[in-house]
């Protein structure tokens, strides 16, 4: 089985896809591992793996073969985590994005060439973890804090813990909920 980057050997490659998982480990180490496995059977693993919850061990994530791990800094326990295959900082440049919370992190990947055939150099994938909270806004983490203006694309990733009444007509939502979606309604 040909290796999906084998085609792409040089320094100037671009990428023809960018494939990315974006999976909420709930904190545990055999979900995370199970995850990690079954990327080895797949013809074409993910460049890039954003994680809800990620497992860790006095704020220190696993490691897994081919990917380099990124985390906001402690003192608290990460709430998301991002996964950069070695085989595309072998070809573009990754930088990490802190953020003011361990529950958000940006990685940018940046090529001379353009990324993914398109003439953008740059992209930013941000993986968010919300947070209930019980005070206004009603979430740990502002909107125009995760959807900042860029003069290039933007990914935002991540578990909002946002319930659309249009998903489950017969569920009632909580008061907080309600709040949550009447404010994001109104801004986007």
């Amino acid at each position: 089985m040909e290796n999906f980057f084998t085609r792409y050997s040089d320094s100037s490659a671009v990428f023809p896809s960018f494939p990315i998982v974006q999976p909420n480990c709930l904190g545990s180490w055999d979900v995370f591992l199970s995850l990690f496995h079954s990327f080895t059977m797949l013809p074409h693993p993910p460049l890039l793996v954003a994680i809800q919850d990620p497992p860790s061990r006095r704020s220190v994530l696993p490691t897994f073969p081919g990917f380099l791990s990124f985390a906001p800094p402690p003192p608290r326990r990460p709430r998301v985590a991002i996964y950069v295959s070695r085989m595309l900082t072998q070809h573009l440049s990754c930088s990490t994005v802190l953020h003011d919370s361990s529950e958000m992190l940006s990685v940018d990947v940046f090529s001379p060439e353009g990324l993914f055939g398109s003439p953008h150099r740059s992209l930013r994938v941000t993986s968010v973890y919300l947070l209930h909270t019980n005070h206004p806004p009603y979430r740990s983490i502002p909107p125009e804090q995760i959807f900042s203006f860029l003069s290039y694309p933007h990914l935002v990733l991540g578990d909002f813990n946002l319930h659309h009444p249009l998903a489950d007509p017969c569920r009632s939502l909580s008061e907080r909920e309600f709040t949550i979606y009447t404010l994001l309604r109104c801004h986007f």
